[in-house]
């Protein structure tokens, strides 16, 4: 289980390579839930530019609808619902983006933790306090310009 907040206070050099690890697990296993895992292709970190120079922007509401603002949650798990409006989870990655395509970052702390290909999630949680956030990626998994971000969750774990 990762152990979100200990390690934060105690050695900020070494959070941020647990982080660089997570996210290269997270990006070699992305997956809809903790059980299952659709394969990823191969895709370019970029789909570049649009006309304008920019990348895309998306008419998507990204929400946190579980857990609420200032939950307790006991146990050793977190179960993340996120609410999407105006736009739809694609099932795999792809350099075919469009505005109201994509897939869901979860970040605990600002540490990516999750890439969705769904709108639940569990996560592996200890005893702390911690602040969640959601953003909606294009299909190629890189952000929308502005970027598509949830307001922020602050939780606690007992």
């Amino acid at each position: 289980m990762l152990n979100l907040n200990a390690a934060a206070h105690r050695r900020p050099g070494r959070l941020r390579a647990i982080g660089i690890l997570v996210v290269i697990l997270v990006v070699a296993g992305c997956g809809a839930s903790a059980t299952t895992a659709p394969a990823a292709s191969t895709a370019p970190a970029s789909a570049g530019p649009s006309p304008a120079g920019s990348r895309l922007s998306s008419p998507a509401v990204v929400t946190i609808i579980s857990p609420t603002q200032n939950q307790v949650v006991t146990g050793s798990t977190l179960h993340i619902v996120i609410g999407l409006q105006n736009a739809t989870i694609v099932p795999a990655t792809t350099t075919n983006v469009t505005p109201t395509t994509g897939h869901v970052h979860l970040y605990v702390d600002n540490v990516l933790v999750s890439m969705n290909y769904g709108l639940t999630q569990d996560l592996p949680v200890h005893p702390g306090t911690y602040v969640l956030k959601a953003e909606f990626v294009a299909a190629d998994h890189v952000p929308f310009d502005p970027r598509v971000w949830s307001d922020q969750v602050f939780f606690t774990v007992h």
